[in-house]
């Protein structure tokens, strides 16, 4: 079947499995170009199929010949219907991984129940034994709480008081102006629920129960703090009080590893073009404006960049450059001072009529499309292609 992109809203409701492969053939060669990273070599990546989450697949493999587990949750293809990109991803990243010689293996379920948790247990007994690398990057809109039961949804909302400003449709260039209103009952602790540190701790301390890390083993969950523009729908917001409860939870799971000499750390990352950070009002016109005063400046990066430096230079590279809060902080180049003080300029002035100018729409919304694999460079997309792809460890 020919496939072509399909959109509503922020979701593209199609994807194609050639553009994504091609995606993470690109991935793959750029860590090869970088040279071998001394790093872990049994690694555990939670939420493994998209955005960071892949990335850090991809380094671990191509950058330390590290055996890896992927946990995610993706829908494969049925006939005449295309399944979604992660699944698309991982067969894609197991069918280069195992030609590499290297060992990948996959689970393809809920990360947050019991099942899930025990099926990835039982794998690391069979087969590696012990992990080194745990890493934890899960972006679920909703949770089934596996003790109750019950069903919890997050929010994307500013806390206290109503936030208003500037957003853009990235498919018509449209800058208006967007009210959001503040949460209200149980919006926040069901957020902190949602995308709070408690899961990651049952992972942890699911393993840690049978043995399963090593001497020395580290966890990494990611984060994100971004500039003022954002503060109060993002890191003021709901949002930002579950991130605000994953980064106390690192220090929880440190002192659990402490027997072990393990760490847990928060990596604050860039903000990047995600399926999630598409969701989230104002922050497609931030990251538009980021684009294009990154790339002048020489120091854009993507989501393969962006974890290739985490691990080269901070996590196995010596020197972690904590923050006063214990934090690894690879949103360094965005967050340098001439970087935010120019977009702080570009913002007062962005209108539907000079964004193309001033910001980067294009890079933004072909960045969107290359997640579902489309405007990948390389591909013919008007080539009939088989819609039906397997992962070869669910073969």
């Amino acid at each position: 079947m020919k496939i072509e992109p399909r959109t509503r809203g922020f979701i593209c409701l199609t994807s194609h499995p050639t553009g994504c492969e091609q995606n993470v053939i690109n991935q793959i060669e750029y860590i090869k170009s970088k040279g071998k990273i001394e790093g872990a070599k049994k690694v555990l990546v939670i939420g493994a199929s998209t955005g960071f989450g892949l990335a850090s697949r991809i380094t671990s493999a191509f950058g330390s010949d590290a055996a890896t587990i992927g946990v995610f949750f993706d829908k494969p293809a049925s006939e005449g219907r295309p399944g979604s990109p992660g699944y698309y991803n991982t067969a894609a990243f197991e069918k280069h991984a195992h030609k590499a010689g290297l060992y990948a293996k996959s689970i393809n379920g809920d990360a947050f129940s019991n099942e899930i948790k025990e099926q990835v247990v039982h794998l690391i007994k069979e087969d590696l034994g012990q992990i080194d690398l745990v890493i934890y990057s899960l972006a679920s809109p909703v949770r089934k709480h596996p003790e109750t039961g019950k069903r919890y949804k997050s929010v994307l909302k500013p806390i206290g008081e109503v936030f208003t400003n500037k957003t853009v449709d990235f498919h018509t260039g449209q800058v208006s102006e967007i009210s959001i209103q503040p949460a209200e009952g149980d919006d926040i602790e069901n957020t902190i629920t949602v995308m709070g540190g408690e899961d990651w701790k049952m992972w942890i301390d699911a393993l840690r129960a049978e043995n399963l890390l090593s001497e020395g083993a580290t966890t990494v969950a990611y984060s994100y703090i971004g500039p003022e523009v954002t503060k109060p729908v993002y890191r003021n917001g709901t949002i930002g009080a579950a991130k605000d409860d994953l980064e106390k939870t690192a220090f929880t799971i440190s002192d659990d590893l402490k027997s072990i000499n393990g760490n847990a750390y928060v990596s604050v990352n860039k903000a990047l073009v995600t399926q999630a950070s598409s969701a989230i009002p104002v922050i497609p016109l931030y990251i538009s404006l980021l684009f294009k005063v990154m790339k002048e400046k020489g120091i854009h990066e993507g989501c393969i960049e962006q974890i290739q430096r985490l691990y080269s230079q901070r996590l196995f590279g010596g020197d972690l450059a904590l923050d006063e809060k214990g934090r690894i902080r690879i949103d360094d180049w965005e967050m340098r001072e001439d970087v935010q003080d120019e977009i702080a300029e570009l913002w007062k002035t962005a209108t539907s009529e000079n964004l193309a100018e001033i910001g980067d729409l294009k890079g933004y919304s072909d960045e969107f499309f290359n997640l579902f694999g489309f405007k990948v460079d390389g591909v013919d997309y008007n080539a009939d292609v088989n819609e039906i792809v397997k992962i070869p460890s669910e073969a």
